[in-house]
């Protein structure tokens, strides 16, 4: 009977390890490789951000400003901003996670933005999407000077007005240029911020070139990361950023800006091209455009006021203009553009109060290309500042003349707000308490308070204010 008992026992023990180990493979399949799959799926974007980051996004309903089809990638639920009241639903099917996975050991998902290579066929090898530095910088603003369009160079107060930006140039397939004031930075950090020796103002800066950074490759567009007009008092906002700049490049062999502006036209010319000529030997160091101004730039903008300037001194002239191209020349490394006045305004006017005279950069060109016996007929970039209110025809004429950075902020502020604005007019029953509207009395209104609304409407009126922008100048279909 022992023996039995025992036999027995043996023979339950092995059917039970051959039963167990003939479910594992189940077991496996069923529970373990799903788990594995799921920690991928989550690890993989991480692993794997910059393959995935010149994915198109979707764009203005799949139409480009330029008339061209954007590649839509299966999206989830969404409501227009629009219809808070959610009658219209875009609803598309989510792929599982072993789709997902295996279209990615496939190597299949969306096409990159630009080419198999992350890059644009019809740019320079260096420009690729995300924030350009460097030699890339330079090569797009050639292709610019060569191809007669002007890049748009959007000023920016939050991390909704620049992705605003980001959606434009993505719809327009051009490339954009983000830059930040010394107020507009300093609002970024939060105005609740302690701005003593400008520490906001550079908090702010450098947080939106990270925000920049992070976003400029998700959307498929190659962006300069700017900064704007720094007078003479705001040099040490200028320092704190060249720091982060020198930080960031240390680490990654690259600054974190591309360029930065030094507005030093209010000094004598000398002091202004001396001090141009300090910084720019510390940023070519890490292969950084300088931007600087001379002449004048009229009207009001970010507290800079030249509303009472001298008339005369809106507007630059030929030797001037040399000067600073022959000292910025002789910095090795230099690379640099010129924001020289030719009548240019901040703020915006009533058509004809502007008197642009474009002619003053072509006369320049003609007279630097001879003193250097260069065979480019357009040796300087010029920036265009104060472009709001100004005609088409002289726009279209600066370009001409060597223009390939035009900046925007009073049309762009306008249209933002008119967003808001639109947005408050059209759901204003719905806009005065939290709970009762016209639906009924008892009804709740938070989905039309939900700030990103309003928000939204605003990024909308701002992209196709923009749109007309890039159309304005010849910036569509760049890539």
């Amino acid at each position: 009977r022992k023996l039995a008992r025992s036999c027995l026992l043996q023979l339950g023990r092995f059917l039970f390890l051959k039963t167990a180990l003939g479910l594992l493979p189940v077991l496996l399949k069923k529970m373990l490789l799903p788990a594995l799959a799921l920690s991928s799926a989550f690890l993989a974007p991480h692993a794997a951000s910059r393959a995935l980051s010149t994915s198109k996004v979707a764009m203005n309903g799949g139409k480009g400003f330029g008339g061209g089809e954007a590649t839509r990638d299966p999206a989830p639920t969404v409501i227009d901003p629009n219809d808070p009241k959610g009658k219209q639903q875009a609803i598309h099917k989510a792929e599982s996670f072993a789709e997902y996975l295996a279209k990615r050991s496939a190597g299949g998902g969306a096409a990159p933005a630009g080419g198999s290579a992350g890059a644009y066929p019809s740019l320079p090898p260096s420009v690729k999407p995300g924030v350009l530095t460097g030699q890339a910088v330079v090569d797009l603003l050639e292709d610019a000077k060569r191809r007669g369009y002007a890049i748009p160079a959007v000023n920016c107060v939050t991390s909704s007005s620049v992705n605003a930006c980001l959606e434009a140039a993505a719809a327009a397939k051009a490339p954009v240029m983000i830059q930040f004031s010394s107020g507009g930075a300093q609002f970024y950090a939060g105005k609740g911020l302690d701005n003593t020796d400008y520490k906001a103002a550079i908090a702010g800066a450098v947080s939106g070139a990270y925000h920049v950074r992070a976003m400029a490759e998700q959307y498929g567009v190659p962006v300069i990361l700017h900064t704007d007009h720094c007078a003479k008092n705001l040099l040490p906002w200028l320092d704190g950023m060249l720091a982060a700049s020198e930080r960031y490049y240390a680490a990654h062999r690259e600054p974190l800006f591309s360029s930065h502006m030094i507005d030093l036209s209010e000094e004598p010319l000398e002091e202004n091209i001396d001090i141009c000529v300090e910084y720019l030997q510390r940023m070519a160091k890490l292969d950084m455009l300088l931007e600087m101004e001379l002449g004048i730039t009229g009207g009001e903008e970010d507290g800079v006021d030249n509303e009472d300037a001298n008339p005369e001194d809106l507007y630059s002239k030929p030797e001037e203009i040399w000067q600073v191209y022959e000292k910025l020349s002789a910095v090795p490394n230099g690379r640099f553009t010129v924001a020289a006045a030719f009548g240019n305004v901040h703020g915006v006017y009533a058509p004809g109060n502007v008197k642009l005279d474009p002619e003053i950069l072509g006369n320049a060109q003609t007279f630097i290309a001879d003193k250097v016996s260069s065979s480019d007929a357009k040796p300087v970039s010029f920036v265009f500042h104060g472009g709001s209110g100004s005609d088409l025809k002289d726009i279209k004429q600066a370009i001409d003349y060597g223009v390939v950075k035009m900046n925007i902020d009073t049309d762009t502020q306008w249209s933002y707000w008119d967003g808001i604005r639109a947005y408050y007019k059209k759901y204003e029953p719905y806009l005065n308490s939290q709970i009762g509207n016209p639906d009924g009395a008892d009804k709740p209104n938070k989905k039309f308070y939900d700030p990103r609304m309003p928000v939204r409407s605003a990024e909308e009126t701002t992209v196709a204010r923009l749109g007309q922008c890039f159309s304005d100048l010849n910036c569509v279909d760049v890539f």
